[in-house]
């Protein structure tokens, strides 16, 4: 199972929020690059970054930050405020590892159906954000009128697509994953790569992930937090 520790980007600082709320704010790092140079040091094979202005914004805020730690050969997957063919290219081009598609899948799902067409599906994840059930977009402001197990449906047969799965009410909690979605996603949908996010607080936590059959977690406040050890969760798993 893959340990994916995260860096969210505001400002070009590195923060966390506290279920998804951006008057929320912790700022755990004003050089993102140092962050992500431990993560490697400690063995990682790809780190999560969110770019949350580009995420309520629409459009990628952070771009110099992102192309600093490419340039670095940091291994990347990156989401938020993606949402044209220009720019996934370019990213692509750049040297990202995956690129997350969030809102932009929701509001139009033929627009990441070719990604992955174009890409592969190693290469598209999609970013299931969800409260109560229900899918969230634009920098997790806005409630969409789709389900998460619907969403999951819809693209179930893509080739063993990653799926990024968030409750947003746990999400800077550090009260353990919501564990029974993920379960019925992980059980409904044996097709698809779920990674559980959002309130992965111990070692414990990732245990029960791997047990239900997640392909991995994303560690975010945990680590920041001193609650989880990056290299001994990846021996743990």
């Amino acid at each position: 199972m893959k340990i994916i520790p995260a860096i969210d980007l505001i400002d070009g600082k590195c923060v966390r929020l506290v279920q998804g709320d951006y008057n929320q704010k912790t700022i755990y790092s004003d050089d993102p690059l140092e962050v992500a140079k431990k993560f490697v040091a400690d063995q990682v094979e790809l780190i999560h970054v969110v770019d949350l202005n580009g995420a309520k914004e629409g459009k990628l805020i952070n771009f110099d930050i992102i192309k600093k730690l490419v340039e670095n050969n940091i291994p990347i997957e990156i989401g938020g405020g993606i949402r044209s063919d220009k720019t996934v290219g370019m990213l692509f081009d750049l040297g990202v590892k995956k690129i997350i598609l969030g809102s932009i899948a929701v509001i139009n799902q033929n627009f990441l159906a070719e990604a992955v067409k174009r890409y592969g599906p190693e290469k598209i994840v999609l970013g299931l954000d969800c409260k109560n059930g229900y899918v969230n977009i634009n920098g997790w402001l806005e409630e969409s009128k789709l389900k998460d197990i619907d969403m999951a449906s819809i693209f179930k047969n893509f080739g063993g697509i990653n799926v990024i799965y968030t409750d947003i009410s746990k999400d800077g909690m550090m009260t353990g994953a919501n564990f029974d979605a993920i379960k019925k996603l992980v059980n409904l949908y044996p097709e698809l790569k779920i990674i559980a996010s959002g309130g992965i607080s111990s070692i414990d936590d990732i245990i029960k992930c791997k047990k239900i059959g997640c392909d991995g977690v994303i560690i975010g406040k945990a680590y920041y937090a001193g609650e989880i050890n990056i290299s001994e969760a990846i021996k743990k798993c």
